[in-house]
């Protein structure tokens, strides 16, 4: 997953904004073809959690939760694209969309759980996504614990 700390962020698909948030995370959550439940329970924790935010002494050590933020939780395959070899990336490592669909939408109902805003793009659809980055502060995070 790849997180945004932003002002402001909105996802538009279909002809139609659906949803849109003000200060918070962008999250581009890729779904690869060995996560699990618990690899999508662990994500959802480390977002949820991860000191990105100023204090009052303007060092990151604040997480979304903390400065009640809101959470863009956008689907993105393409998170898993692996551009080492030739010049059109490779999807090999992307989980199939069955599967995908499924742990994405237990990884945003997880987010559900929590006490800030969440809202989302539309599973499979083109999106245009568009942002305000805050810092910047852009960060990859995966389940890989090893």
């Amino acid at each position: 997953m790849i997180i945004q700390r932003v002002k402001e962020a909105r996802v538009e698909a279909e002809g139609r904004v659906t949803g849109a948030i003000g200060a918070g995370l962008l999250v581009l959550l890729g779904i690869a073809k060995t996560d699990s439940y618990q690899d999508a329970d662990y994500l959802v924790e480390k977002m949820l959690n991860l000191r990105i935010f100023s204090d009052d002494l303007g060092k990151m050590n604040r997480s979304v939760v903390e400065v009640n933020g809101a959470l863009l939780i956008v689907s993105n395959f393409t998170v898993y694209g692996d551009c080492r070899k030739g010049r059109r990336p490779s999807f090999d490592l992307a989980a199939d969309p069955e599967k995908a669909q499924e742990l994405y939408q237990h990884f945003v109902s997880r987010a559900r759980t929590s006490s800030i805003k969440v809202e989302t793009g539309i599973f499979r659809a083109s999106m245009s996504v568009s942002l305000v980055n805050d810092g910047p502060v852009t960060l990859s995070c995966d389940s890989d614990r090893s």
